[in-house]
């Protein structure tokens, strides 16, 4: 047999237990070389540069999907 609780867990309790799962929105900072929106400690999805070099070519335009 699986143990089961003797007593019920008060809303309180539970709630207090769960106040640590809340949704944080992500970091952002500017990128240097084009001013936009991006994650620290990635490459800018915009212009494609990290730590000012040139990692990723955005030029080309991909494929939408079928």
């Amino acid at each position: 047999m699986t143990a089961h609780p003797k007593r019920k867990k008060s809303k309180s309790r539970a709630r207090n237990r769960l106040s640590h799962n809340a949704v944080t929105p992500p970091a952002l900072v500017e990128c240097p070389q084009c001013h936009s929106a991006m994650t620290p400690h990635h490459a800018c999805p915009v212009c494609g540069t990290y730590n000012g070099l040139q990692v990723i070519d955005v030029d080309k335009k991909k494929k939408p999907a079928a």
